[in-house]
């Protein structure tokens, strides 16, 4: 539960800190702050038949998503210099809502190619409502390992329960796989392969 809250956190103050850099108002900030943090559960919760979603029935889940939001707006020049703690929070929630998401997909006896799918979802779904509200092209789509990083850990998952180990276990190890590929990723500065420049001639 910690650790959820520190990654719900760190996932508000992203699109709190991306609603300032768009000078939203105060309560534009704070509903992209809990847009990001919790649309990626909505979207689980709704494609798995769950209503209404958990994340809306459980208050510390909004209340800590809306107060960040609202410190953010307040205090976004400090927050802004605590870059690096927030990345390594973000990598860790990414990491639990990953594995959360698909174990809780697989337990509504989901095939585990869907269960994967849907824990990347938790991952990167509020982060790309976001960006769509900011009109931009999704980030997840266009830079950075982070999708690829949420599948990697989703896979996790099945195999652990494939292998009879308990849930803890896979929560444990697909989360670790997460946060090593995005901090690796970060201070490597990899990005996922783009097209390049230029095309084929007209004929």
């Amino acid at each position: 539960m910690v650790i959820e809250l520190i990654g719900l956190v760190a996932f508000a103050a992203s699109g709190a800190l991306a609603a300032v850099r768009a000078k939203l108002d105060l309560f534009g900030v704070v509903v992209l702050g809990l847009t990001t943090a919790l649309g990626g559960g909505i979207i689980r919760d709704v494609l798995l038949g769950i209503h209404p979603p958990t994340t809306l029935r459980s208050w510390p889940y909004l209340l800590t998503a809306a107060v960040t939001g609202v410190a953010v707006f307040f205090f976004h020049p400090q927050v802004a210099r605590l870059r690096r703690a927030v990345l390594l929070a973000d990598a860790v929630g990414l990491g639990v809502f990953v594995t959360a998401g698909t174990t809780t997909a697989l337990q509504n006896h989901v095939p585990a190619y869907t269960a994967c799918l849907i824990g990347m979802t938790v991952g990167i779904g509020g982060g790309a409502i976001r960006d769509v509200l900011l009109r931009e092209i999704p980030m997840v789509l266009r830079k950075e390992i982070y999708a690829v990083a949420a599948l990697a850990g989703a896979v996790v998952v099945p195999i652990a329960a494939w292998l009879g180990l308990p849930d803890v276990w896979g929560t444990v190890l697909g989360s670790a796989l997460v946060v090593a590929i995005r901090l690796i990723a970060l201070w490597r500065h990899w990005n996922a392969p783009v097209p390049r420049a230029g095309g084929t001639a007209a004929s």
